[in-house]
């Protein structure tokens, strides 16, 4: 049953960013053009989309952007619950993954490779405030599947003393 569990897991991660890689890399190209829209050349503009400054981003969408609700809202809170599943399955995934730090690690390092995919491959734009987010995503999700683990554990532990106290 274990074993089931785990393969289950893994499963449900690679199904989790292969449709996350879509939706960062790729979210304005049709899966049947992804290969062939590579723009393999030097473009001295690359750099002039790209955020390295960190909150500019969050604080043009919060304070200054004068743009639709939910643009703003899209573009901030979709960071956070895109990472959200990471910080969820990890756990549920390894042991190695228990801790809060090694789980924010792998999301910030998850998080940096798609920036950086993106800063490369010209599909998107880097911005190190969707650093921000997606690891603040993936703690939420940490934190979200370690309360629930913790409301399990009380539970069972109730239903035992009950079962011994009979």
């Amino acid at each position: 049953m274990r074993i089931l569990r785990k393969i289950s897991f893994t499963i449900l991660l690679c199904l989790y960013l292969v449709i996350l890689t879509k939706l960062i890399l790729f979210k304005d190209i049709p899966v049947t053009e992804i290969i062939s829209s590579f723009p393999f050349y030097n473009n001295d503009y690359r750099w002039r989309s790209n955020n390295f400054i960190p909150f500019k981003t969050i604080n043009f969408y919060l304070y200054i952007a004068d743009v639709n609700l939910s643009i703003r809202i899209g573009n901030l809170v979709g960071n956070v619950i895109g990472f959200a599943p990471l910080g969820f399955i990890l756990p549920l995934l390894s042991k190695r993954f228990q801790k809060f730090f090694t789980v924010i690690l792998a999301a910030f390092c998850l998080s940096l490779t798609f920036e950086l995919l993106q800063l490369v491959l010209e599909v998107g734009s880097f911005d190190v405030d969707d650093l921000i987010l997606n690891t603040l995503g993936a703690i939420l999700g940490f934190i979200l599947i370690k309360f629930i683990l913790l409301i399990r554990n009380v539970k069972k532990r109730r239903l035992l003393k009950k079962t011994q106290n009979k």
